[in-house]
């Protein structure tokens, strides 16, 4: 059985989405941007060679570093007080 949608886009919504398709994708170039700045930093402020900040399912659960030779260090541990 093929699902039916009842609401279907005109051209000009869908020239709307597009524009605001295209604004998200510059923010999130943006912000992304911004976290390879951030890498960069806490690699040369602690002198440790390539920290990433990692991501699981979308969400960022800790600090590793990208070849894998070091233990990451869970989010939990990162935000106690």
């Amino acid at each position: 059985m093929k699902k039916k949608y009842p609401i279907k886009p005109t051209k000009k919504q869908l020239e709307v989405m597009n524009l605001f398709w295209s604004m998200l994708q510059a923010e999130i170039n943006i912000f992304y941007g911004k976290v390879g700045e951030l890498e960069r930093k806490v690699s040369r402020d602690t002198n440790l060679d390539a920290l990433e900040f990692f991501q699981c399912d979308g969400e960022f659960v800790g600090i590793g570093n990208y070849d894998r030779t070091m233990n990451l260090i869970q989010r939990e541990e990162l935000e106690k007080k």
